[in-house]
């Protein structure tokens, strides 16, 4: 495949992340931009590519780059990624695809009407034991599915000391743990299924009203001794959905949880059988049976759905993580640009889906209602 020049924008750890997965999957840093043109300097220094951008205008005139990777705080997403699709360049831009359903309606519109690539990156897709799950409930191991439900804990913001740009909802967004997180857990889980959800009915809460005015980096540890200000976005949330087969759903999404560090977990429970993943564990998939059977598929490049085994790229005992989910994703999205068609890659299309249940589920907390998604 040619070698795809890339930009960056956003230079936080999220950015730190797309740039080690884009180096891994052959392209080129062609450029960072960052927060401030000095900003931007410092991050093309300690990256050692060629050159620091002062803003979305210059990404999008300079030839070398094709692809842009948009890395920002929410609010920018929409006026970034409508740029460099508008500019020819394909996109990968970072969950929540914007802040509001109409911004994420324009974006997909407008990837649609380009024929560029455009993605998002549902990076949890990506590891190997969940592709095994969704293989085995679409070859019907699980028969009907009767149930599920799951969480996804953090307990990064549970310092009132900490603070970051998400909790903000003029940067982060109307909802933050649920739009932050809690769009991930319904992304993997409706992709696992098979199904969809078609009504909600949420709630949010707010358990720590005032955090410290300082901001750091996403899951950076607290300093302390900052001025406190009040907190709008909520700390915590509980949903319940109903698909469109009629299955119930539920899901706890929390960013104050001690000791949970990113533990995103679902079970899904058919009539035949169960499975259950946990991020955190992510060797290893349960599997329920009847006459109080389990079994543990572990992941490996030997066994399983051929998925499962095209990206176990390590042998059995190897752990596998995050990181390469998101290598695999980028190489994903490089390989679309060259023409393939890799399962699982999650596109703008996908962002829009997750932006009409955020919006759903925001409609829901606030009227106290069951509310259609659409």
């Amino acid at each position: 495949m040619p070698k795809l020049g890339i930009a960056i924008i956003g230079a936080g750890m999220i950015g730190t992340v797309h740039r080690r997965a884009a180096l891994l999957a052959g392209a080129e840093v062609c450029g960072v931009a960052a927060s401030s043109p000095q900003r931007a300097r410092e991050a093309a220094q300690s990256w050692n590519v060629p050159r620091a951008y002062r803003n979305i205008e210059e990404v999008a005139a300079d030839p070398q780059v094709q692809v842009v990777h948009v890395c920002t705080p929410n609010h920018l997403h929409r006026s970034m990624a409508q740029a460099a699709l508008e500019a020819g360049k394909h996109v990968i831009c970072e969950k929540p695809l914007a802040t509001t359903l109409e911004d994420a309606q324009a974006l997909a519109g407008l990837a649609a009407s380009t024929g560029l690539v455009a993605t998002v990156p549902f990076v949890y897709r990506y590891h190997p034991v969940v592709r095994e799950a969704r293989a085995r409930i679409a070859q019907g191991d699980l028969g009907p599915l009767h149930l599920i439900h799951g969480s996804y804990l953090q307990d990064w913001l549970l310092d009132p000391a900490s603070n970051n740009w998400r909790v903000d909802p003029a940067l982060g967004g109307a909802s933050r743990v649920f739009a932050d997180i809690g769009s991930h857990w319904c992304d993997l889980v409706e992709w696992v299924s098979g199904e969809r959800f078609t009504e909600v009915s949420a709630a949010f809460d707010t358990v720590i009203a005032e955090r410290g005015t300082d901001t750091g980096q996403s899951f950076s540890t607290p300093t302390g001794g900052s001025p406190m200000q009040a907190v709008t976005s909520e700390d915590v949330a509980a949903a319940m959905f109903r698909t469109g087969a009629g299955t119930l759903a539920s899901l706890t999404v929390s960013q104050v949880s001690a000791g949970r560090r990113n533990r995103l977990w679902f079970e899904i429970d058919g009539a035949n059988a169960s499975v259950a993943f946990n991020q955190e564990d992510a060797e290893r998939l349960w599997i329920g049976l009847p006459d109080q059977r389990e079994e543990i598929f572990v992941r490996g490049p030997g066994a399983g759905s051929a998925e499962q085994r095209r990206l176990s790229v390590l042998p059995a005992g190897h752990a596998q993580g995050y990181a390469q989910c998101f290598e695999a994703f980028v190489a994903d999205t490089y390989l679309a640009i060259n023409g393939e068609r890799p399962q699982g890659l999650p596109t703008f299309e996908d962002g829009l889906r997750s932006a009409q249940i955020v919006d759903r589920v925001i409609a829901s907390a606030r009227s106290r209602a069951w509310t259609a998604i659409g």
